[in-house]
């Protein structure tokens, strides 16, 4: 297992830095997630070295592009990135991590009690579900990485935000134009490359509340 140098050194590309106490949260969840990847299918990232720079600091890398507090909402949250990593670096965000496959949620589950974190949910509601069964406008943050029909999607998530809401999608250089195309109501900002990568991109939407 990797010690904290060497998450220092593999986070440094992605500006992020880390206390002791969140390190070895980071590594609490890193062995889960090693540990369950062979049984069910979280990532087809193997090794701790690309998990630790693909997955965390891909994800953590957002708190250098806009400012983290309040409440979050994750939608398909996976292996809970980037939502669940956030809240190493920002343990006072309220999170909800919207995930449909209950091995993925008992997953999400496991590592927030592992990691002793508060204030997180995991539900199992699909955003059309979850929009009707809680309403809107309820989040600060809304993120998303690595969803189907971004386009669609983003449209959708805006729903769930506050005025001047940010909604952070993680997404290929390919699919930049059409996501931008298609989002009513939505302010997006110029895309942030993702460091280390060649082709990955953050887009930052703000809500339009004129």
């Amino acid at each position: 297992m990797l010690s904290n140098d060497n998450v220092r050194e593999l986070l440094a590309p992605f500006d992020v830095s880390l206390t002791t106490s969140q390190t070895a949260q980071l590594l609490s969840y890193l062995r889960l997630l090693l540990r369950w990847n062979q049984k069910i299918n979280l990532t087809a990232i193997r090794t701790p070295e690309d998990c630790v720079a693909r997955h965390f600091g891909e994800s953590l890398y957002l708190t250098n592009l806009v400012e983290i507090q309040g409440r979050l909402l994750d939608i398909g949250s996976g292996a809970g990135f980037p939502g669940l990593a956030m809240k190493i670096l920002r343990p006072g965000l309220a999170v909800t991590l919207m995930e449909p496959v209950s091995k993925k949620r008992a997953f999400l589950k496991e590592v927030t009690r592992a990691c002793g974190m508060t204030d997180v949910e995991v539900t199992g509601h699909r955003a059309e579900e979850f929009s009707a069964r809680f309403g809107n406008a309820a989040y600060d943050i809304v993120t998303m990485r690595a969803v189907g029909e971004p386009e669609k999607m983003a449209t959708f998530a805006a729903r769930f935000l506050k005025p001047s809401g940010k909604l952070c999608l993680w997404l290929g250089k390919g699919q930049v134009a059409s996501v931008q195309s298609v989002s009513q109501g939505i302010l997006w900002g110029i895309p942030h490359p993702i460091p280390l990568s060649r082709q990955r991109l953050i887009l930052i939407g703000t809500i339009d509340s004129s």
